[in-house]
């Protein structure tokens, strides 16, 4: 099996778990955060959202500078629907898959660096951003986002097992 079909098939089983924890936050609390060194709600939501585009990135460009001049990043846009961060999940989905589609394992053996300010944070093979900064990384913070709910009384979905608000095991067998 090829690498591309193996993250294929990781991105189909990941993104049905972030769109069932993105459908369930709450809207018009995008400046709640657990804790004065947390993030925000809003920001955190909207990360689960944009990190399958992440994938296309390291695919598509061979490197990113996070303070590109010494200037950081400006901030994404603010979003006010779950709607919003449903369709922005499906759509940075679809960009994935296509840059997936596209591309060919030896590609995924090159190399893609991370920049801050012209210097290297990071310099691994595509692959390897791939899983540890995209599919890893946004299990972490999918799994943030779940604390979020249940701090904030939402219901919490569940993912890889039950959570305490769905048995996904009953449910199969019901």
């Amino acid at each position: 099996m090829k690498i591309t079909e193996l993250f294929l098939d990781e991105l189909e089983r990941e993104t049905e778990g972030s769109r069932h924890v993105i459908e369930r936050v709450p809207e018009g609390k995008n400046d709640w955060k657990p804790h004065e060194k947390s993030m925000p709600l809003g920001y955190l939501a909207r990360l689960v959202a944009d990190m399958p585009s992440w994938i296309a990135m390291a695919i598509n460009q061979d490197e990113l500078d996070l303070a590109p001049g010494g200037k950081p990043m400006p901030k994404p846009p603010e979003w006010h629907s779950r709607r919003e961060l449903v369709e922005l999940l499906e759509k940075n989905v679809a960009q994935a898959r296509e840059a997936l589609d596209k591309t060919t394992d030896e590609h995924l053996t090159t190399h893609w660096r991370l920049l801050v300010n012209g210097q290297a944070v990071m310099d691994e093979p595509r692959y390897v951003v791939i899983r540890d900064s995209v599919f890893n990384h946004a299990a972490h913070h999918r799994g943030q986002l779940t604390v979020y709910l249940r701090l904030l009384n939402a219901s919490v979905p569940a993912i890889y097992g039950p959570s305490a608000d769905e048995n996904s095991f009953r449910e199969r067998v019901a």
